[in-house]
């Protein structure tokens, strides 16, 4: 699927996932690369994918946690999975979280929706508080109308709760959002619950087999703004 559309979308608002879809997951490990050595690349996989199925663990068993508590459950196992013993290592890390690098499409486009008069916003597991943090370092709170964490909700993506909370908090029909994410998962999931879903394929991954597809597939945000008849320019 492709970014093309013989119209321009007819959207209110664009609402962007976090991790990975704005912010750089990788520069997670720049501060540690050299002390992790040979391990930093096991370390980094595997303590994503510890943190996507704790969330989801922890929303089927009903036992709520916040993502600063199950990005740090994560990491835990991952270093204990390397045999690695090191608190500095550890706090080196969990800081990492609240200082991603945005990836270099994010602030041109959140600019030109900002031009637009679009309203854009983030939806993400994690806390208020990780992304108040992220957000401000890399310079673009001024270009976002709302900051939505999964702890106004309690559960984590792609629960439907999640989603309706950024309808709430928008005041838009869900049909006239656009909904972005680089996790095929969380793609799945908005476009079940009914939003307008693109797929930020970064990684340029397959399709995952799961209910309902995106509604468009892009390699990074720059094909956003043809999509929604935006121009990138002032």
């Amino acid at each position: 699927m492709t970014a093309e559309a013989a119209q321009p979308w007819d959207v209110e608002a664009c609402v962007f996932d976090a991790y990975g879809t704005l912010f750089d997951l990788g520069s997670a490990l720049s501060g540690a690369a050299a002390a992790l050595g040979d391990r930093a690349e096991g370390v980094a996989a595997l303590w994503r994918r510890k943190q996507l199925e704790y969330a989801w663990l922890r929303s089927l068993m009903d036992r709520y946690a916040d993502f600063w508590a199950v990005t740090g459950e994560a990491l835990d196992h991952a270093l204990a999975a390397h045999g690695i013993v090191a608190p500095e290592i550890r706090a080196r890390l969990m800081s990492s979280y609240l200082a991603l690098k945005p990836y270099p499409d994010v602030r041109p486009v959140l600019a030109a929706l900002h031009r637009r008069r679009m309203a854009a916003a983030i939806l993400s597991n994690g806390t208020r508080s990780m992304l108040t943090a992220v957000v401000s370092h890399a310079g673009i709170t001024a270009l976002l109308a709302e900051i939505i964490s999964v702890d106004e909700v309690g559960v984590y993506k792609p629960h439907p709760a999640v989603y309706q909370r950024a309808v709430d908090r928008l005041g838009v029909p869900r049909e006239r959002i656009c909904f972005l994410s680089s996790n095929g998962w969380d793609v799945a999931g908005a476009a079940t619950f009914g939003f307008r879903a693109v797929w930020v394929n970064r990684a340029g991954a397959v399709p995952d087999c799961l209910p309902a597809r995106a509604a468009a597939e892009i390699r990074d945000l720059s094909a956003l703004p043809a999509l929604l008849g935006v121009a990138t320019e002032p």
